[in-house]
């Protein structure tokens, strides 16, 4: 295989980037062949952070800068990763970083303790599912999940499959020039993700080093060859921004799945019941922080509930399938504002949300499918890590 290529296939949605070698030639790679696409990416998010948040260029570098210092200190692949991408697509790695920080830049402005900090509501959707292979038709362990975001960002999304050279493969979903969102790899780990909000969210007032950004550590789990070295990655470092992580992995007796809430300061975790873990975008592990949910309600307060409940009447009949994991990503209760997401013209243009992408994860068979968003007018076009 090549050391890097960028290819088109009828069957998915997204073009795929192939990348082999250590960390630093993983990142020079995709940088190189995913050029227009990082630079489109980079130009949406500059804007998003001076109209949004404030932030002229000097301020973005500056911050990015930071990120790149924890980042390099908690998770240096990952720095050497992201290293390479800035050098092989040409463009300064400071914005690199302030790109893969794009949720702590645009949604955790800076603020005194005590003060709520910025959500994104209802345009950071996403509901995601996990099913042990104790209850599948095949006894395949699969995840699966909505992805909720900007429409227009639709176009500068990509599938990055990386060999490194300890022979770990990794595929995932992401937006030009991150490393990771939804994935799994070649040790049968998986991830799925929704954005959390809480009363401790929010950049440093004082001046202090920023934590590591919740995109890292979704490239950081990813890199784990276990769920417990997932689990160590997720979980290291300090973090300004609250995300929850639905993790797997393919094993004997149906395998193991956990749902990791973290937020500034804490974790909190569930475990699968009757075979299901259900999530949205709200806290429900109990940790003492204020979900900043309730300034906001919307969707969330009944998406997970509505998924588990589906799920478990379906299970009631039988072992579950892919084919009822899509069913239930095309579900339209509370349409537009439902678990398929549709754009609803009543918001401004900027924050406008509908399912951009819909994934499924058989981590047994190391497949990822992936339907263009929403997925009620799109199929499931499927790769497996073998051909990357």
């Amino acid at each position: 295989m090549a050391a890097a290529r960028r290819t088109d296939h009828p069957d998915l949605p997204v073009p795929m980037v192939r990348v082999q070698g250590p960390p630093a030639e993983c990142g020079i790679g995709y940088g190189t062949v995913a050029r227009d696409l990082i630079e489109a990416n980079l130009d949406f998010y500059l804007r998003r952070f001076r109209n949004e948040a404030g932030l002229d260029a000097a301020a973005v570098r500056a911050a990015g800068a930071a990120f790149r210092e924890v980042t390099a200190r908690h998770h240096p692949r990952v720095a050497e990763q992201l290293d390479g991408v800035a050098e092989g697509a040409g463009v300064r790695a400071d914005e690199i970083y302030a790109l893969n920080a794009r949720t702590e830049l645009i949604y955790g402005r800076q603020r005194t303790p005590g003060t709520p900090a910025a959500a994104e509501a209802e345009t950071g959707g996403c509901t995601s599912v996990g099913v042990l292979g104790t209850h599948t038709t095949n006894g395949h362990l699969l995840l699966g999940q909505n992805w909720d975001w900007h429409p227009d960002q639709r176009s500068v999304m990509l599938l990055l499959a990386t060999r490194d050279e300890r022979g770990l493969t990794v595929l995932t979903l992401t937006e030009a020039g991150m490393l990771a969102k939804t994935g799994l790899n070649s040790a049968g780990v998986g991830v799925c993700v929704n954005m959390l909000g809480c009363d401790r969210d929010g950049l440093p007032a004082d001046g202090t080093a920023p934590g590591v950004p919740y995109h890292v550590l979704l490239r950081a789990a990813l890199e784990g060859d276990s769920l417990a070295e997932a689990l160590k990655a997720a979980c290291r470092g300090t973090r300004n921004s609250s995300i929850n992580l639905l993790l797997g992995q393919a094993a004997e007796g149906g395998g193991e799945i956990v749902d990791l809430e973290l937020v500034p300061g804490d974790v909190g975790w569930l475990h699968p019941v009757d075979g299901l873990v259900t999530h949205a975008n709200h806290l429900e592990t109990g940790l003492p922080v204020y979900d900043t949910i309730k300034d906001w309600g919307g969707s969330s307060l009944f998406r997970s509930a509505r998924a588990r409940r589906l799920l478990a009447a379906r299970l009631a009949a039988g072992p579950l399938g892919e084919s009822d994991l899509a069913a239930l990503f095309r579900d339209h209760a509370s349409w537009p504002q439902s678990i398929c997401r549709h754009v609803d013209d009543r918001y401004p243009p900027a924050e406008r949300a509908e399912t951009v992408y819909s994934v499924l994860l058989d981590l047994d068979d190391r497949r990822l499918g992936i339907a263009a968003g929403p997925p009620c007018e799109h199929r499931y076009g499927w790769v497996d890590l073998t051909s990357c």
